[in-house]
């Protein structure tokens, strides 16, 4: 897929940066051209020698270069490319995208770019975690910018762990021939999936959670993006990868996935599989309630914001189509029928987590689903099958009704 095809990589400044030159090594294996531009701050970590030497062409730094700019470069660069990956994509870069600023050759090249747009995120988990980064994530979004990664792991300070590490080469490549892939009936939609549980903290030890391990709002993140969508996932705690080619946001609690939901925003469909947290501790404890023979505590609750209902609500930003799970343990359609009135959504996605639905290690952790499709037009009944075939057969459904692109006003 990558065969013949023009790639501008931009490596920005990051410990990340020696990954990149793997990658270019990857993109030259499936016949891929491969041209680089490197930041100031990328030059700290590799030097130019390095990637040109790889990339068996001139690397470009500067934006005031006599010699390349006497045909505007910066503009032919971004022209002359069938794809541009940002790798890895610092927070001070992803905001200058997201902002439209152009100090320096990446930016200017970015900005005056008319060609499709892969980022691999890499910083430290606080950076990724601060809420000005998740603005400018969710503003390139929804400017049909891809993502693939950040992973979570162990970073380069010692002691610091979680999300921020740039996704393998091989990731990306992957994600490469993704955004390359022929147009699919989801091409130019903005699609919004949630994903996996919520943790709602009792104390710093414990959490309310349940048994959701993701693995259906994944596969439907996974499907949209293979449908030429720009996916944005808002994942609660989960043990799965982060899907290629699909900007993700992760969360902890349900105020947090809301509060994700809502910057993701506009979207022309949401679909909302994650299983959040209808409670939550009324006051979180600041230190670990013990065990020390005195009474049990109680434990108050409050109620968490119904996410689904609120999207479903909204006058000016709802989506065209938005789409609920219900998980039940018995009358699974007549329960998902009042749910569907009672969120305000198009369509609810019914089915049995009760041990009765004959599910191999049950559907809230298990590779299979059996699915009620719930709409003003009555009930489908879908059948069994896996989730990755679920999540492409509502995919599917969801692209016939939104329809062609070209026919909105």
């Amino acid at each position: 897929m990558l065969a013949h095809k023009r790639i501008l990589l931009v490596i920005g400044g990051g410990i990340a940066a020696y990954k990149s030159l793997d990658l270019i090594r990857r993109l030259k294996e499936r016949g891929a051209s491969v041209r680089v531009i490197m930041t100031a701050a990328a030059q700290h970590f590799v030097t130019p020698l390095a990637a040109g030497a790889l990339s068996h062409t001139k690397v470009f730094t500067e934006l005031f270069d006599r010699e390349a700019e006497h045909d505007i470069g910066h503009i032919r660069l971004s022209r002359e490319a069938d794809l541009v990956i940002v790798a890895p994509a610092t927070a001070d870069l992803m905001a200058k995208m997201a902002h439209g600023l152009a100090d320096d050759l990446a930016s200017a090249v970015l900005l005056a770019s008319d060609k499709p747009v892969l980022v691999a995120p890499a910083m430290n988990p606080l950076m990724w975690a601060n809420p000005a980064t998740a603005r400018n994530v969710a503003q390139l979004a929804a400017d049909g910018v891809a993502f693939v990664g950040p992973n979570a792991g162990a970073m380069a300070e010692r002691g610091e762990d979680g999300p921020g590490r740039m996704a393998e080469p091989l990731e990306i490549v992957a994600a490469a021939e993704t955004r390359l892939a022929v147009a699919g009936p989801l091409t130019g939609r903005h699609v919004l999936v949630t994903s996996g549980p919520t943790h709602e903290p009792i104390d710093p030890v414990r959490y309310i959670a349940n048994r959701s391990s993701g693995k259906q709002g994944h596969a439907i993140a996974a499907a949209a993006a293979r449908a030429g969508a720009q996916v944005t996932l808002v994942s609660g705690p989960v043990n799965l990868p982060d899907p290629a080619g699909v900007a993700v946001r992760h969360v902890e609690t349900a105020r947090e996935m809301l509060a994700a939901v809502e910057a993701a925003l506009p979207a022309d469909a949401a679909i909302f599989a994650a299983a959040v947290a209808d409670w939550r501790a009324a006051t979180e404890a600041g230190e670990k309630m013990k065990k020390d023979g005195q009474a049990i505590p109680a434990l108050p609750l409050a109620e968490n914001p119904d996410i689904l209902a609120t999207v479903a609500r909204l006058a000016n930003r709802r989506p065209r189509l938005v789409i609920g799970f219900a998980a039940e343990t018995e009358n699974v359609v007549a329960y998902a029928q009042v749910k569907r009135l009672r969120k305000g959504c198009d369509w609810i996605l019914a089915n049995d987590v009760s041990p009765r639905s004959g599910i191999d290690g049950g559907v809230m952790g298990g590779d299979e689903n059996l699915i009620h499709l719930i709409s003003e037009k009555g009930v489908e009944h879908w059948p069994r099958a896996s989730k990755a075939e679920v999540a492409e057969r509502l995919v599917a459904r969801v692209a016939t009704a939104l329809g062609p692109l070209e026919t909105l006003s």
